[in-house]
């Protein structure tokens, strides 16, 4: 057999293809822009000009052909100049996100989540037990039965009895349906500080991350400022903030109407926030209060909060601001509903998200 040649690796001078090598700088771009091509593209023209991010053999001009004719752009009004993106680049925008936050995922086959409990799944554990009757003979553990057996009756006059069965475990699967919840009222952009992009990132890798690896379960996706109201993933990368208020009753009060609606029995709440409610809806009129936690707007949050505890759906909360005062209140929040709550600064949500999605992915929720 020959095996294996090595060779040294010379890496390309030129930093590999240069299309692959700005489609990566366009789609990050894209993200920030909220789907704005012309903005993107005016972006990296800049950045063209101050960092030299093309040279003579292939300009910004061959970029945007490439795009158009790779199927990532398309024109909007033909004639006009103007571009949109095509759902080809909004599943790559996706696909990135995932690769950013969550890294290299292995991929799953088509089921369901790992839970506590054992049952008649379909993947094998190493844990074995006694057998019992209703236990499927396809789970008997043949060779540790025979060596049971032996032990058992010694191996001159072989015997085996039902004490001497092992009966190898299987993993109970079980579907979930999530809603995740994304503020986007105006304090998400305030102070200078970009919060939405990184729950707008956020979002899309989870949604990548369920469609290809949990392709059973449900994510369904709530924005919330003055109003709540459902988007779809494809959606995700329009995403912006709004002159709005933080009406936290109206997303909670539309979660749970989702969640009452699926028939699985595990359902959970992800809610991506930077603050305070600060609004609720009283008939057609708006009540706000911007300065403080306000007991009228508050009660019914935590009302909410004791209402989802009852149908048995926890709500995690993704604090990406950590006034004492906030804190105070997630904490009575998380506490109301028997939730969970994480602090988290903006460069670790997607991994604080990702670990909680995945840890209770490997147990029954409740």
């Amino acid at each position: 057999m020959l095996g294996y040649r090595f060779f040294e690796y010379s890496p390309d001078p030129n930093g590999g293809d240069p299309f692959e090598r700005l489609l990566k700088i366009f789609m990050e771009l894209l993200t920030y822009t909220s789907g704005d091509v012309d903005e993107a593209l005016s972006w990296m023209n800049q950045l063209d000009r101050q960092y030299g991010l093309t040279d003579n053999e292939y300009g910004m001009g061959d970029f945007i052909e490439d795009l158009k004719k790779n199927g990532y752009i398309e024109e909007e009004n033909p004639g006009e100049g103007t571009f949109q993106i095509t759902a080809k680049s909004e599943q790559s925008i996706r696909q990135r996100s995932l690769e950013e936050i969550f890294g290299k995922l292995k991929r799953g086959g088509r089921g369901n989540h790992r839970s506590a409990h054992a049952g008649f799944g379909d993947e094998s554990t190493s844990e074995l037990k006694n057998f019992e009757f209703g236990d499927p003979v396809e789970n008997i553990a043949f060779t540790e039965s025979f060596r049971n057996a032996q032990i058992n009756h010694g191996i001159d006059e072989f015997t085996m009895t039902q004490d001497d069965l092992s009966v190898r475990e299987r993993e109970h699967k079980t579907t979930v349906a999530t809603v995740l919840m994304i503020d986007i009222s105006h304090s998400m952009i305030l102070y200078g500080e970009d919060r939405i992009t990184p729950a707008k990132k956020v979002a899309m890798a989870l949604s990548e991350l369920i469609m290809r690896k949990y392709p059973k379960d449900t994510l369904d996706i709530i924005v919330f400022g003055n109003d709540a109201w459902q988007i779809k993933v494809k959606d995700l990368p329009y995403l912006q903030v709004g002159p709005y208020h933080t009406n936290t009753v109206a997303g909670l009060e539309l979660a749970m109407d989702i969640l009452r609606r699926r028939k699985t029995s595990n359902k959970q709440i992800f809610m991506i926030t930077d603050g305070k409610p600060t609004c609720i809806k009283e008939g057609a009129r708006y009540y706000k209060n911007s300065f403080g936690l306000d007991r009228k707007i508050l009660n019914k949050t935590l009302n909410l909060a004791a209402a989802a505890r009852r149908l048995k759906i926890p709500i995690t909360t993704f604090m990406i601001a950590k006034d004492s005062w906030l804190v105070q209140f997630v904490q009575e929040f998380t506490q109301v509903n028997n939730g969970r709550a994480f602090y988290s600064s903006l460069q670790g949500l997607g991994e604080y998200v990702f670990e909680d999605f995945i840890k209770n992915r490997k147990k029954r929720v409740r």
